[in-house]
């Protein structure tokens, strides 16, 4: 049984794939950095340590190499976070999908054709976008709040 099989055979009985490498620890170290970095007190540090920095500058008179500290650090911390938000944007993105694939598998009126639609241009997306909108112009939210859908257009409905 090839490695393909093995898994498509544990995704259909319900197991999960054995969670290890490199690819595992790195998006559960992105995780945690990003809940941690994403957190109030984290962006209070921050302000702190600028402050910090700030306070110091009279004592070395503004010099350039104080101000190149905290660029230099300020640079390497913006492009490192950069990789972790991606990985973590990209993990939550796609269980995002898995969710929706399902859940349109699972609807028998539902458009499959649009199952593929984070592969498309933006373009192409604007426009099946508005293929919904014309097949349904009032979200089941305004047909709650009494609102009827007459020759195409939204209005109120008769009480």
């Amino acid at each position: 049984m090839s490695v393909q099989q093995r898994r498509q055979h544990r995704i259909a009985v319900g197991e999960k794939l054995p969670q290890k490498g490199l690819s595992h620890a790195f998006s559960r170290f992105a995780s945690r950095m990003s809940e941690w970095v994403g957190a109030p007190w984290a962006f209070l540090a921050a302000v702190f340590v600028i402050g910090v920095w700030l306070l110091t500058g009279p004592l070395f008179g503004f010099s350039t190499e104080w101000q190149l500290y905290v660029n230099s650090a300020t640079t390497v911390i913006t492009f490192l976070m950069v990789f972790l938000i991606q990985n973590t944007q990209n993990r939550d993105a796609r269980a995002i999908h898995l969710k929706l694939d399902e859940l349109l598998r699972a609807t028998p009126n539902a458009r499959r054709e649009f199952m593929e639609a984070e592969e498309e241009d933006l373009d192409e997306i604007e426009r099946e976008k508005a293929i919904v909108d014309r097949d349904d112009p009032a979200p089941p939210e305004e047909r709650a709040r009494g609102h009827t859908v007459t020759n195409g257009h939204p209005g109120n409905a008769k009480k």
